[in-house]
C-alpha cells in the first residue's frame, strides 16, 4: 500500500511540477534551485508556518507545496513513508535559509501568525531562526535591497574540514556552481541558492529519511545532464522517469557526502529574475 501511495505521489509530482515551479533563470549548465522535500509529520501545521512566512500554497492530491521566489517547499504526506528519523541538525544539510527585507518586521508578523521564531546568534537583529516541530532549521537573514519580501537564499552543508573544498569543487563541476567566499568562508552559487559550507568535527548523517529528505535542482535538459553525470562516474539512485503527457521528468542522485538530490526537468517552467 505504501509503495502504491508513493507511486501516486511521484505521478502527481511529475504531472503538476511544471505548474508550480518558481525557479530563477538557470545558469550556463542549465541548473537552478528547485525545491526542498520535507518528510512532514503534520502537513497542515507545516503549511501554516510557511504560509505565515509569506509563501503561497496551492492544494491538491499528493504532495502539498508552498511556493517562494527561488524554491518550492514540498510537504510530503506521512502516508507515503515513515515519519522523519530526525531533524536537519546532525545531517549533512544542517539548515536552509531565507532572506527578507527586514528581519525584525518579518519576525513581528510571523509571530502574530503563529510561526515559531527563535532569536539570532548573540541576539543579532539582522538574523533569526525558524524551527519546525519536525526539526527543520531555517536561518533568516536580511537584505534591505532585495526585490522580494522573502526569497530562498541558501543551503548550508556541515562537512569535515577536508571535504569542504572537495564539495565546493564538486558542485562547481557538476552543477556549474560559482565558487567564491562569504565572510572568508567558501561558498558556491547557483541561481536561487548559495551553497555554504561549515566545518563539522565528524561526518554528518545522510539526509535521506530525515525531515529534509532531499533538495532538488531544476535542469533544462535532464537526459543530457544524466550523460554528464555518467561521464563523471555518478550513478543514479533513481532512474530517469518522464511523464509523456507533460514532458516533466526526474531522476535522483546522492552527492559524495550524503545529500540526496532530486533532478527535475520542467519544460514549461516560467523563470523569474
Amino acid at each position: 500500500m505504501k509503495a502504491l501511495i508513493a507511486a501516486l505521489s511521484l505521478a502527481t509530482t511529475l504531472a503538476t511540477g511544471t505548474a508550480f515551479a518558481q525557479p530563477f533563470t538557470p545558469n550556463g549548465e542549465g541548473v537552478t534551485m528547485g525545491h526542498w522535500h520535507l518528510n512532514s509529520k503534520d502537513i497542515e501545521a507545516n503549511r501554516k508556518i510557511f504560509v505565515g512566512m509569506g509563501g503561497t500554497s496551492p492544494t491538491g492530491p499528493g504532495i502539498q507545496r508552498v511556493i517562494f521566489p527561488g524554491v518550492v517547499v514540498n510537504l510530503n504526506p506521512g502516508q507515503a513513508g515513515p515519519p522523519p528519523t530526525a531533524g536537519t541538525v546532525g545531517s549533512v544539510v544542517n539548515h536552509v535559509g531565507f532572506v527578507v527585507q527586514n528581519v525584525q518586521e518579518s519576525v513581528a508578523k510571523w509571530k502574530a501568525a503563529g510561526v515559531p521564531v527563535l532569536p539570532g546568534n548573540n541576539n543579532r537583529l539582522d538574523q533569526a531562526y525558524v524551527e519546525t516541530a519536525d526539526g527543520l532549521r531555517i536561518e533568516i537573514l536580511e537584505n534591505k535591497a532585495q526585490k522580494y519580501p522573502i526569497q530562498h537564499e541558501h543551503v548550508h552543508f556541515f562537512l569535515p574540514e577536508a571535504a569542504i573544498p572537495q564539495s565546493q569543487a564538486w558542485y562547481g563541476k557538476i552543477f556549474g556552481a560559482k565558487a567564491s567566499l562569504r565572510n572568508n568562508a567558501p561558498v558556491a552559487d547557483v541561481p536561487g541558492a548559495q551553497l555554504r559550507f561549515n566545518k563539522a568535527d565528524m561526518a554528518q548523517a545522510p539526509t535521506k529519511g530525515r525531515v529534509l529528505d532531499h533538495i532538488g535542482f531544476d535542469v533544462k535538459d535532464l537526459q543530457a545532464f544524466i550523460k554528464k553525470l555518467e561521464a563523471n562516474g555518478i550513478k543514479l539512485d533513481r532512474p530517469y522517469t518522464k511523464n509523456e503527457q507533460t514532458g516533466a521528468a526526474l531522476a535522483f542522485i546522492t552527492d559524495p557526502w550524503g545529500t540526496y538530490i532530486e533532478l527535475n526537468e520542467r519544460p514549461n517552467a516560467a523563470y523569474i529574475n
